[in-house]
């Protein structure tokens, strides 16, 4: 991490030396968004962590679980799918549910569809892209995100 560090800084000091005022507006623009998205994102952590308090950890890996982990899987995906969370929400609700034991099979299938699969979002899909290729394409990376799960399951060694 240290060295992304270095890199980042690397660059922003070589962007100041070539074009300072297009740098100085590039900073005003990112730090506009960034604190746009820290109001959201500390609220939605908070969120996550209340409801993480109030629900005892048992209740949350009974059901991410459920009667083996294949069953969790797919009712991980199927949360997955319908949820909507942006991306920096989901990665950190991630490392929480696997500090409370969730294997990273089921995290997989979680995160996977809810980058990849719009419930929520197929009435806008529909709009753009049809109706047959936005169904298509939620079938299609629903499986992918279902195969990816399992390749991480086998590469973990928590599928036999």
């Amino acid at each position: 991490m240290k060295i992304l560090y270095l890199l980042t800084g690397l660059g922003l000091v070589l962007s100041l030396v070539a074009d300072p005022p297009r740098t100085g507006k590039a900073l005003k623009i990112a730090t506009k968004r960034f604190s746009k998205l820290l109001g959201e994102f500390a609220l939605l952590l908070i969120l996550v962590s209340l409801a993480l308090t109030l629900l005892p950890p048992r209740t949350i890996l009974s059901y991410l679980e459920g009667p083996g982990k294949l069953v969790g899987t797919a009712i991980a995906a199927l949360m997955g799918s319908i949820t909507f969370i942006p991306g920096f929400i989901s990665y950190p609700l991630a490392g929480i549910l696997h500090n409370q034991g969730v294997p990273y099979v089921v995290l997989a299938a979680f995160v996977t569809t809810l980058m990849m699969v719009g419930i929520v979002t197929f009435p806008l899909e529909q709009k753009i892209l049809g109706t047959r290729v936005a169904i298509a394409r939620n079938i299609l990376y629903f499986i992918l995100a279902l195969i990816t799960s399992l390749a991480i399951g086998l590469i973990f060694g928590e599928i036999p």
